[in-house]
């Protein structure tokens, strides 16, 4: 079992930046791709973007050239740096961690308890 803690959400204007840190503890040598979902009010969550063990990282179309995520092994903490956020960007944010699957998206097994990212216009 893999524990996630989230931190780093909060509220910023449109064009801002924020970083959102998830750190991983427990059986972490079973996780194989770590990353972020996000949910808005009303709409489907969304996968935002994802990192693997071995550093290749996936975006949604939707935050490409303004996301990047990134991990620091040394701390078993994976980041996501937000610029140029837009309002669009408002959802709850949640990190996952799941094992190697052939499925075509990551087969999250753990997750942490979200945090908020609200961006004002």
């Amino acid at each position: 079992q893999v524990q996630l803690v989230e931190s780093g959400g909060g509220l910023v204007q449109a064009g801002g930046s924020l970083r959102l840190s998830c750190a991983a503890s427990g059986s972490i040598l079973s996780t194989y791709v770590m990353g972020w979902y996000r949910q808005a009010p009303g709409k489907q969550r969304e996968l935002v973007a994802t990192i693997t063990r071995g550093g290749n990282s996936n975006y949604a179309d939707s935050v490409k050239a303004r996301f990047t995520i990134s991990t620091d092994n040394a701390k078993n903490t994976v980041y996501l740096q937000m610029n140029n956020l837009k309002a669009e960007d408002t959802a709850v944010y949640y990190c996952g961690a799941g094992p190697w699957s052939t499925k075509p998206d990551p087969d999250f097994r753990s997750w942490g308890q979200g945090t908020q990212v609200t961006v004002s216009s």
